[in-house]
């Protein structure tokens, strides 16, 4: 089965995170669109892996979370609890890196929400290795295993889904 899957970076400063949020509601009504602290975000691919399997979960009715978001959010974190998982990839007002994801929204959803975010720049989508292995605490001999702290998070991200 085939996803509508769009995935973009952004440089926001968040300044009113309740406002973001409701207007971030407004535009999605008939969609998806999640928002992540990109800084968590081991590249496209991590995230991907991440959306699929969350689609997948709620298809056969192995979700952790109640909404399609959250359930990325999860997954892209590889945590089992949900508030595990919002303080690693949650967003906070202030300075910061976001990855946005949007599944079976219009094409034009990421322009709309760059108005919101400031300036897109995909660029934020490139894992950070120092900061990927402590924010989920991998080791160089993990890395060394499968190639790359992408490959680490996507198996990561599998392993929750065997776990389910």
């Amino acid at each position: 089965m085939e996803y509508n899957i769009q995935i973009a970076g952004f440089r926001s400063n968040i300044e009113d995170f309740r406002k973001l949020m409701s207007n971030i509601n407004k535009m999605s009504k008939n969609c998806t669109v999640q928002l992540l602290n990109a800084d968590g975000i081991a590249g496209r691919e991590h995230i991907t892996h991440a959306a699929v399997h969350a689609i997948k979960a709620f298809e056969r009715n192995e979700n952790i979370a109640k909404d399609l978001g959250l359930e990325i959010c999860v997954r892209a974190s590889a945590q089992r609890q949900i508030s595990k998982a919002l303080s690693i990839l949650g967003l906070k007002e202030g300075k910061m890196n976001i990855c946005a994801v949007a599944v079976d929204c219009s094409e034009n959803i990421m322009d709309e929400l760059e108005i919101l975010l400031d300036k897109r720049d995909d660029s934020v989508l490139n894992p950070d290795e120092i900061l990927l292995k402590d924010i989920y605490k991998i080791s160089e001999e993990e890395i060394k295993t499968v190639s790359s702290i992408s490959d680490v998070m996507i198996e990561k991200t599998t392993l929750l889904i065997l776990e389910t």
